[in-house]
């Protein structure tokens, strides 16, 4: 019950070209751009949707001063949540968190002191 000898020669040559297991999954620790469903699945941290419409990509989180939106239950976003160390400045409602459109404005709080 040997292997003959064209088919051990075969997989020998094709052995390398088989796709080796590497640090980045099929479903965690994705790149920017590439798709998701959650922010758990991004390295960024940020599962981003252009619109309603839109496939959602894994993108940066909000640096200083840019759009963003408060940490969500649904872990995709319209706009990312803050950079680590920044706060979102954004008007809370129930409505604005069932829809998951209470935006704000990343802000260092260390310079804004709570304004």
């Amino acid at each position: 019950n040997a292997l003959p000898p064209c088919l051990l020669l075969a997989l020998l040559l094709l052995a390398p070209a088989l796709p080796a297991p590497h640090e980045r999954g099929l479903i965690f620790n994705l790149d920017t751009g590439e798709l998701c469903l959650q922010s758990a699945q991004c390295k960024s941290g940020c599962c981003h949707r252009g619109s309603g419409l839109s496939l959602a990509r894994c993108a940066p989180k909000a640096a200083e001063f840019q759009d963003c939106s408060p940490k969500s239950i649904y872990g995709v976003y319209y706009k990312c949540p803050c950079e680590s160390g920044l706060t979102c400045d954004a008007d809370k409602t129930i409505v604005g968190s069932i829809t998951n459109s209470d935006f704000g404005t990343c802000k260092d709080p260390r310079r804004f002191h709570g304004r």
